[in-house]
């Protein structure tokens, strides 16, 4: 079948968790032709892909926000009608829009987005926003405020939509408009979701603590992605979560009970199962594979590892991987030089099977997460792990209901920094400890988060859809 990934902020741009879950999983599914329709931040970044796309990748289409944001000059006015009003006033008043309405308003139709912001009809919309909700804060910054939250959606209508049968968005959000769009809106195809993190609950983290956003903005900006998830939670017909938590929080923002199914993630076993238990050198050495980006939190393990340094001489702490925020990381660097924290490396980037080799355990700071590939990758390995308790990190280390394994590592509520170091502490304590639940870990990942029984999930996904809208290989209805 030809299936179009919608993608928003990660593969094929940038390394990291999603992005390698994503890589993998195209190159598995061989039988199938995939276009990618993939949202980016800015321009610059055309064409910059940093994977080598597998063959059965058939076309790339490459939108990006920024685009938007240039827009400008005088547009036409437009006579909108009643129904298209109504659904605009919703949109504007972050409510329930009638999104077809808009699709065919700002695709099939072609209206430009400054055809509506520069319009009359926008205007009292907004004046009247004005004074229900900011009637202290300054006119210029809600207009801004209200500019760029819309307009970004009002462009992305109006994009180009590639042909498929099917539209398999990857997060909600922008990236959960466009597979509305094209397959719900324009093309009558259905729409499958997978979400690894809950998108809007993240969005929603980022927005509380973000210095962009005025507090007194803080609140509308968060209904806005509400109301985008929303719509692919109504519209989607199958929509997919990594653990049993997720998928009632998806039910609890509105997705159909029926709807939803959890397919947990699944990794290569055979990459990490030969990994010998490092040799007794006389340190403990952690890892923590991280992107180095606020949601890592990767300074709260700095302080904790500082921390821990001061009671146990033989620790060092490698943090391995790429940089996604150039200001946080070098905010990250400057705290280890302001410390004076020993024995910690940026290594970058790295082969993370080949660096396992040095590890005794690793460590995951996040703020948030959905279900981590590199715990799993760790178990693989046999490495044990420290862990925030986000996401399912809990139920990866202890287990879910009838996993009789036993405990896998240890886990600390987010930005929990004495307890971080008091959890790494005891895992330095013993090799003993660190080597009996490091099997645990193994066991655990081979009984149920392999590669092979999460690809046959997602095959069988696609093959219900298949049946149930009279899709076949060649891509015609049946």
């Amino acid at each position: 079948m030809r299936i179009c990934l919608v993608l928003e902020g990660c593969y094929p741009y940038v390394h990291g968790g999603v992005s390698t879950w994503m890589h993998s999983y195209i190159e598995a599914m061989k039988e199938h032709e995939f276009v990618l329709w993939v949202i980016g931040a800015k321009a610059e970044d055309r064409g910059k892909f940093v994977y080598d796309l597998p063959d059965n990748v058939v076309e790339v289409h490459e939108v990006f926000l920024d685009d938007a944001l240039r827009l400008s000059g005088e547009r036409a006015q437009v006579s909108f009608t009643e129904e298209e009003l109504r659904s605009l006033r919703e949109l504007v008043n972050l409510g329930s829009p009638d999104w077809d309405v808009l699709f065919n308003l700002f695709h099939t139709r072609g209206v430009h987005p400054l055809s509506f912001l520069q319009s009359r009809e926008f205007i009292d919309l907004f004046t009247q926003i004005c004074m229900e909700e900011y009637p202290y804060a300054a006119y210029a910054d809600a207009f801004h405020t209200v500019r760029s939250m819309l307009l970004p959606v009002l462009y992305l209508m109006g994009c180009e939509v590639p042909e498929a049968q099917i539209y398999h968005a990857i997060s909600t959000g922008y990236g959960g408009l466009l597979a509305c769009l094209g397959g719900g809106g324009i093309n009558h195809a259905p729409v499958l979701l997978t979400e690894h993190g809950i998108y809007t609950r993240e969005r929603e983290e980022e927005i509380i603590s973000a210095e962009w956003v005025s507090p007194a903005f803080r609140p509308r900006w968060i209904r806005f992605f509400y109301m985008l998830s929303e719509q692919i939670y109504h519209r989607a017909w199958r929509i997919t979560s990594l653990f049993g938590r997720a998928r009632l929080i998806q039910i609890g923002m509105g997705a159909p009970a029926d709807a939803c199914q959890v397919i947990p993630n699944g990794i290569q076993c055979e990459r990490f199962c030969d990994i010998p238990f490092k040799p007794d050198d006389g340190w403990v050495d952690i890892g923590a594979v991280v992107r180095m980006a606020p949601i890592k939190d990767v300074k709260t393990l700095i302080h904790a590892f500082h921390e821990l340094s001061s009671r146990v001489d033989n620790v060092r702490l490698h943090i391995l991987g790429g940089v996604d925020d150039q200001e946080y990381a070098d905010e990250c660097y400057e705290l280890v030089e302001q410390l004076g924290v020993r024995n910690l490396e940026f290594t970058g980037r790295v082969n993370v099977v080949e660096y396992m080799r040095k590890l005794d355990f690793t460590v995951l700071t996040s703020i948030s997460e959905g279900q981590p590939l590199s715990v799993l990758e760790s178990f693989a390995a046999a490495r044990p792990c420290v862990t925030t308790d986000v996401g399912c990190c809990r139920e990866l280390l202890e287990g879910e209901e009838g996993d009789d394994f036993g405990t896998a590592g240890f886990y600390v509520p987010p930005m929990y920094r004495e307890g971080l170091s008091r959890a790494m502490e005891r895992m330095c304590s013993s090799r003993t400890l660190r080597e009996t639940m490091g099997q645990i870990g193994r066991n655990r990942v081979n009984a149920y988060y392999r590669h092979e029984r999460m690809l046959d999930d997602y095959r069988k996904l696609y093959s219900d859809t298949a049946d149930q809208f009279g899709l076949n290989q060649f891509g015609l209805e049946r």
